[in-house]
């Protein structure tokens, strides 16, 4: 199982995480990106990759 972590103060909400996720993880909310769905994060880092904000860490619980 994997944390997803998003830092808001760097988030600008463009939505590519949403986009590019394969699982499904995340969500906008209140314009900024929210890991809603962590259960299913799989650790590809395709999201970490495609953050231009680089707001976005993977950590294995």
């Amino acid at each position: 199982m994997y944390m997803v972590t998003v830092n808001k103060e760097k988030c600008d909400g463009d939505g590519s995480c949403v986009n590019v996720c394969p699982q499904a993880v995340f969500e906008l909310a209140d314009g900024k990106a929210e890991p809603a769905n962590m259960n299913e994060c799989i650790n590809c880092e395709t999201c970490v990759e495609n953050c231009p904000q680089a707001a976005i860490t993977i950590s294995e619980l």
